[in-house]
Order: structure tokens, then C-alpha cells, then sequence
């Protein structure tokens, strides 16, 4: 057995057409979807291609990981999967960890920005399933400004805005939060300012070239993070800014709210505004990030 076990955790997603709505239910805290909400999301996934490339990316990220700590330090890690919303859930992940008699673990979520809503959350579940059990747990709250990832972002933004017309603006976006949580002190938009600011820098960018939107929001009755995507889009329209260049840099791997919300939904509002739109790569399984948090891991564990 390693030393050390590595839960990657992530937001997790349906496999087949058989697991939307039991993923959905979860996601709904139990409460099953309407016939319409589980409708609309079918035809997201529709849309693009069936269903969202997630799980798969998420175990090529696994994988990458796993090699590039081998590579590092071999024999000492082993990388496991933890999702929050399908199998193995993050629960499943920890009882399998007790069973196996581990003692020392590392939680790394595959998002870079805090929030006690999303990375406080993995990593409270996963040490609440194995600590009482003796497993130690380090988690790794925040990468929002991981030089390889600033840096991987930064060559990307580069070559979007080449391929845009001269003038166009570049958004940094995230999935908003409820603005309840924000207002409880969270320190989520100082966290992907500072991802977008850092970023900006490196890719040499005016300070009124970039700003910041949020996008994907529940779809609750209570006030969300903002500005939204579409306002935003509709703002440098007005403006008559020519181009868009969007940075979903608070998403690390292409699924529905990267493939669905911004290269269709986004981008068709965008043409119908008369601006010309663009997004950056997604970073997936780009091994020179992950062989930057596998170090991570390794100093954290020492």
C-alpha cells in the first residue's frame, strides 16, 4: 500500500441517460426534478452530444496526476476519485480508505477557488467520513493562483485574443454562488480575482481589457453572483467593444456549463448582440498543471 492517498475530488456527472435523474435528484438534495426541469437538462446534454465528456475527463485527470506523482516520487501515492454528486461519492471514497486501513490522506478538489460552498465542502465531507477513523487528512483549499495554471491561461488567452478582432475584451468567468454566501464574508470573488488579475499580468493585459462575470446560476428565487455572462456580453455590445474572449477559469475540464452555457448559449447571445466570441481551452488532463499540483501534494505531505 502507498503512503499516501490522494482523493481528487470533482462535481461528478451522469455516465449513461439512465443516471441524469438520480444525478439530477442529488444535485436537488433528494427532491426528484419536474418532468420539465428533467426535460430542459436532456436537451442540454442533447445538444452536446448526449451527454457531458466529464466523467471521462475527470479520470484522465486521475490518471495524469497519479503519473506525474509517480514520476516524482514513485511508490508513494495512490490517486483515488471522490465525486460529489455520482459514483463513487466522496463518502464511498472515504469508507474505502477506512476499510484499507489509510492513515494519511490528501484532498485536492478540481476546482482552483475556495468557497466554503464548493471546496469547503469536499473537504469537509471527506475528512468527516475518515477521521473519526484515524485517517489524517491535509487538504489543499485553494490553487487559484498556481503559477503553472496562470501561466497555461495566460498562453491561452494570448491566443484567443490573436484569432479576435483588435479591441475585444477578455472575460474571466466562474459558476456564481448565491449571494448570500458572499455577503457571510466568503472569500470566493477574491479568489478568482486574483486568478484573473494574475493572469492578466502575465498575458500583458490593459486593465480595461478583462473583467469579471459569473455564469450558470441555480436556478433558485434568491439573488446570485453577478454580473451574469449574457449581461456582461450585453454591456461591451453597448459599449461597442468587437469581440469577446472568454476565460471559464474557474472550470478545469470541458462539461456542460463550459460546453453547453458558453459555446452555445453564450455564443449564440453574443452573435445576436453583433460581437464576435471566443473562449479559452480548458485545461483537462494538461499534465504541466497537474505535474505543478502533484509537487503541491509532495511538499504538503513531507
Amino acid at each position: 500500500m502507498s503512503d499516501v492517498t490522494v482523493v481528487l475530488m470533482a462535481y461528478g456527472t451522469p455516465r449513461s441517460r439512465d443516471e441524469i435523474e438520480p444525478y439530477y435528484t442529488d444535485i436537488r438534495r433528494g427532491r426528484p426534478p419536474t418532468p420539465e426541469l428533467l426535460a430542459d437538462l436532456v436537451a442540454r446534454y442533447e445538444a452536446i452530444g448526449g451527454l457531458s465528456p466529464l466523467a471521462a475527463l475527470t479520470e484522465a485527470q486521475r490518471a495524469t496526476l497519479q503519473t506525474e506523482l509517480d514520476r516524482r516520487a514513485p511508490g508513494t501515492f495512490d490517486v483515488v476519485l471522490g465525486l460529489k454528486h455520482a459514483h463513487p461519492m466522496i463518502e464511498e471514497t472515504g469508507a474505502d480508505l477506512v476499510a484499507r486501513g489509510v492513515t494519511r490522506a490528501v484532498g485536492l478538489v478540481l476546482a482552483p477557488h475556495f468557497s466554503s460552498y464548493s471546496i469547503g465542502q469536499y473537504l469537509g465531507r471527506l475528512r468527516t467520513a475518515v477521521e473519526p477513523a484515524g485517517c489524517e487528512v491535509h487538504g489543499i483549499e485553494s490553487w487559484a493562483t498556481n503559477a503553472a495554471y496562470v501561466a497555461f491561461l495566460a498562453s491561452e488567452v494570448r491566443r484567443g485574443l490573436a484569432a479576435l478582432p483588435a479591441g475585444s475584451r477578455v472575460l474571466f468567468t466562474a459558476h456564481s454562488l448565491p449571494q448570500r454566501i458572499i455577503d457571510a464574508g466568503d472569500p470566493y470573488p477574491t479568489e478568482l480575482h486574483a486568478t484573473a488579475s494574475w493572469v492578466a499580468a502575465a498575458g500583458a493585459l490593459a486593465p480595461d481589457a478583462w473583467g469579471i462575470a459569473y455564469q450558470s446560476a441555480g436556478r433558485t428565487p434568491e439573488p446570485w453572483l453577478g454580473p451574469d455572462i449574457l449581461t456582461a456580453i450585453d454591456s461591451l455590445a453597448a459599449e461597442g467593444v468587437p469581440g469577446v474572449l472568454v476565460c471559464p477559469c474557474g472550470f478545469v475540464a470541458d462539461h456542460l456549463e463550459v460546453l453547453y452555457d458558453l459555446d452555445i448559449e453564450a455564443a449564440q447571445h453574443a452573435a445576436r448582440a453583433g460581437i464576435a466570441f471566443a473562449r479559452t481551452a480548458s485545461m483537462n488532463a494538461d499534465p504541466t498543471v497537474l505535474g505543478s499540483l502533484a509537487e503541491r501534494i509532495i511538499g504538503l505531505s513531507a
